[in-house]
């Protein structure tokens, strides 16, 4: 069973499929709230710890996607679009602008689930202790900082960078590999997403997202390695999560 504490915000504008969604995930533990439109879910969000937002484009006057760029701009809470609109633009479009992750309708409930599960799971992995790194590390590359436990990326002038579930385990990935090509397939794992229907399309916008963010005068540090992946290209120290070697 979930943690009560996990709160979902169901953004949705037909009343059944709130209903739905909602008995599926109280059923499992979860504590829901819930909204029909943008004003609403934005209420909701800013009165509520939210863990994860399940987020219809098609709210009738107002329009899902906006939504889901408003909230991304202040907020990296988790977001899972549920949609009708099931078409490969569709998906790759929702993954742009920062959602974790696509389902279409009509949808499995036992694969919603899953999904809530997984991006509940990829978002714990990113602030606590993983299996082969200690507590409080840090990384340090090219005068960056990146917090493993605080789920914090700060500039070299000590600016803060706000990074989504997913650009931040992306990062993870690429720090503690180094300088070494990464596959799509490898980062697809990397991410923990065992959705077969994941575009590898989907892989390159997390990474141009992520590349803005990394956005240095001198070269990027994220480079395309044509026809295998990607590559890291700066050295990364291992460092307390204080930025003390």
């Amino acid at each position: 069973m979930a943690d009560e504490r996990h709160q979902i915000l169901i953004v949705e504008d037909d009343s059944a499929v709130r209903r739905l969604l909602r008995t599926m995930l109280e059923d499992e533990g979860y504590a829901v709230i819930e909204a029909h439109g943008e004003r609403d879910a934005l209420a909701r969000l800013a009165s509520h710890d939210v863990s994860l937002i399940t987020l219809d484009l098609g709210l009738g006057r107002d329009n899902g996607l906006a939504l889901a760029q408003r909230i991304r701009a202040r907020s990296v809470v988790p977001i899972i679009i549920v949609s009708g609109k099931g078409s490969d633009v569709d998906r790759i479009v929702g993954l742009e602008i920062g959602a974790d992750d696509y389902i279409s309708k009509p949808f499995n409930v036992r694969e919603v689930l899953a999904r809530v599960r997984a991006v509940m799971r990829r978002t714990a992995s990113a602030v606590r202790t993983g299996d082969d790194f200690v507590a409080r590390q840090a990384f340090q590359f090219d005068g960056w900082i990146c917090d493993l436990a605080a789920h914090r990326l700060t500039r070299p002038d000590g600016i803060d960078v706000k990074l989504t579930t997913r650009e931040f385990a992306m990062l993870t990935a690429f720090l503690r590999r180094p300088q070494r090509v990464l596959s799509r397939h490898q980062l697809m794992d990397f991410l923990g997403d065992d959705d077969a229907d994941t575009l590898e399309r989907a892989i390159d916008t997390i990474v141009g997202r992520l590349r803005r963010k990394l956005k240095t005068a001198d070269a990027s540090l994220i480079e395309t390695v044509r026809g295998s992946g990607y590559m890291f290209t700066v050295k990364v120290k291992s460092v307390e999560a204080d930025g003390a070697p």
